[in-house]
């Protein structure tokens, strides 16, 4: 991996830099009037760095799939250490994880470290000059193979890459549950995967309101500040402080900016990504399942599997872990909560002692 700091102007491009997934049922409708409305920013939503959530902001050139990825990392402190390996939701980018990636570098007392990446269409990653690549393909299998080219780039020494745990938030879930036996084709070490919040039949049944739920979004903002707030006060995030370090890297200036129009747009336009949508996660809970590693499911609030889950808990074939007090975005809402989980579970399955079995093995 290229040992770069946060870039010089990073700090102030990451305060003004962050997206969102697919909003919550509960947000309320934005009226157009409430976007145009020009008004002085609020202070106490006013983006912070990411610089002091992780050692490393760096651009990282993928030539197998066309693109210059944004990746944030901090490496474990040790020889033998784990990387978890962070792909976000739908809208977002790799800054989502910050808050989560601060906590589990001091839980883990730096034995783990972690990477999140901005995915193709997403944050800060974009096509290479003169590649052709398409960053509106957001096919599934695209995605996937994605993510197995950059970890192929960043680590490229399969003998002297650190173990690596697989956590995909939403669409990420699917990414990374798709993603590790194609890595373990190539012979890299994977301790687990974690999925967060996202059940293949439930997701399947709430895509058809998903539509309507995007009309009732804002154009864009007038500022980083308003982004901030209307993401906590929506109760889409409901940590403050991780709001304001991810939310300014889902938004991007207006080109082309009027009295009428917002100054930030949408980073990622969700509307056009529809066609994916049913092909993100259909599969996904027998794919988990099938998986050839330790299984982590992580849900907001409420224990909701469909069939094929429920069945695998009653056989022991994965852990599942039910947060309290968290919405979809369960790693900006509890940071703290959700590292002890995945620390713990990678200290029962990274160092699992001898005659004892992982999560999910038979």
């Amino acid at each position: 991996m290229p040992q770069e700091h946060f870039e010089e102007g990073d700090e102030e491009e990451e305060a003004a830099d962050s997206i969102g997934e697919l909003p919550s049922k509960g947000a309320p409708p934005a009226t157009s009037q409430t976007v145009r409305r020009k008004r002085q920013p609020n202070p106490n939503f006013s983006p912070i760095s990411a610089s002091g959530y992780f050692e490393q902001a760096t651009q990282v050139s993928v030539p197998a799939s066309g693109l210059d990825f944004r990746v944030y990392y901090t490496p474990p402190k040790f020889a033998e250490g784990t990387v978890m390996i962070c792909h976000h939701g739908a809208g977002w980018s790799g800054l989502t994880f910050a808050s989560f990636a601060k906590e589990v570098i001091a839980q883990s007392k730096a034995e783990c470290g972690v990477l999140a990446l901005d995915c193709r269409g997403h944050g800060k990653t974009f096509p290479i000059p003169n590649s052709n690549t398409d960053e509106g393909d957001l096919a599934i299998e695209t995605l996937t193979s994605d993510l197995v080219n950059l970890i192929s780039t960043v680590f490229p020494d399969v003998n002297a890459a650190p173990t690596l745990l697989l956590v995909g938030h939403s669409l990420g879930g699917s990414v990374v549950v798709r993603a590790c036996p194609f890595l373990q084709e190539r012979k890299y070490r994977i301790t687990g995967v974690a999925v967060l919040d996202v059940v293949e039949e439930f997701t399947l049944e709430a895509l058809p309101i998903m539509t309507s739920l995007l009309e009732s979004r804002p154009e864009g903002f007038d500022s980083p500040e308003t982004a901030v707030e209307w993401h906590v006060k929506t109760n889409a995030i409901r940590n403050v402080t991780s709001a304001r370090i991810s939310v300014p890297g889902i938004i991007v200036k207006n080109p082309s900016p009027s009295p009428t129009s917002p100054e930030y747009l949408w980073r990622t336009p969700l509307r056009s990504t529809a066609p994916y949508w049913t092909s993100w996660f259909t599969g996904l809970s027998s794919k988990f399942l099938s998986a050839r590693t330790a299984r982590l499911l992580v849900l907001a609030g409420t224990e909701r599997l469909d069939k094929e889950l429920m069945i695998g808990q009653m056989q022991g074939k994965f852990q599942l872990v039910v947060l309290a007090g968290v919405g979809h975005i369960v790693h900006e809402d509890d940071p703290t909560g959700l590292a002890e989980t995945l620390v713990e579970f990678w200290r029962r399955n990274e160092r699992v002692v001898a005659g004892i079995k992982k999560v999910g093995d038979l």
